[in-house]
């Protein structure tokens, strides 16, 4: 049975958005990821917690392949991305990627950064690109900014632009990596509100977050990881009110 049809198998015929296995990743001497299991499944909305160093980034970018995973298996929608001979870029232009730094080209304006990779990747039309950075920039509330420049926007805008940018890429699913931390708290709310409003959309969506009232409210799951390892996961409500696990305790008193 290959690697696909075991995970077919294992959810009812229904590869999973995302599978990790026995994922493992070292820097040097350093083991950041010691060994992850978990999944995603389409549409679901899983929240990532826990302290500094713990391997939350690492992890994201393994399934992105902006990092390449020590060992382990990484599939997406039953496709094996660690696989020698994967089409890295084809799976990669399926997911998008939000980080806690903006990465906005600060010397384009809002649609050249919009357009720039649609054109480049997705081969589309002047025209065609500019219609899609149009409506992404309307489904972010940044309609008005499509000739502003990076500078003259808060960094909640660049934010926004920036999920803008990744969501003009069609991807079958969204990773955040911390979008808020990088913001003045009066901001944050504004990134937070779109990043609900793709939940409810049905987004797939994996998110790297410290905002905890989020991870209530919007996630269908909540994984805790520290020191390289999925300690806890489940319903957001048991884990970030009842957790099982000290490790799990220990962490929320000291964020709440």
């Amino acid at each position: 049975m290959t690697a696909s049809e075991t995970v077919s198998s294992a959810t009812g015929g229904t590869p999973a958005a995302i599978e990790v296995r026995e994922l493992h990743k070292s820097f040097g001497d350093l083991e950041v990821l010691k060994g992850i299991d978990f999944r995603v499944a389409r549409g679901e909305v899983v929240c990532v917690i826990g302290p500094s160093g713990s391997g939350k980034s690492t992890l994201l970018r393994c399934v992105n392949r902006l990092e390449e995973p020590t060992s382990g298996q990484i599939l997406i929608e039953g496709a094996d991305i660690t696989d020698i001979d994967a089409d890295v870029d084809h799976l990669r232009s399926r997911i998008g990627m939000v980080f806690q730094s903006f990465n906005l080209f600060p010397h384009l304006s809002v649609l050249r950064n919009l357009t720039i990779a649609q054109r480049r990747v997705r081969g589309r039309s002047k025209a065609e690109a500019r219609r899609v950075a149009s409506e992404n920039l309307d489904r972010v509330g940044l309609s008005d900014k499509i000739d502003a420049y990076p500078s003259h926007l808060s960094g909640g805008q660049q934010q926004r632009v920036a999920i803008a940018r990744a969501l003009s890429m069609d991807p079958d699913m969204m990773l955040f990596d911390e979008p808020t931390s990088a913001l003045d708290p009066e901001l944050v709310g504004e990134v937070l509100a779109v990043m609900r409003d793709l939940a409810q959309e049905g987004m797939t969506m994996m998110v790297v977050t410290h905002e905890m009232g989020f991870a209530k409210e919007v996630g269908d799951r909540v994984v805790f990881m520290d020191d390289g390892v999925v300690v806890e996961e489940g319903d957001p409500v048991q884990v970030l009110t009842d957790p099982r696990h000290e490790r799990t305790q220990r962490f929320l008193k000291m964020v709440h």
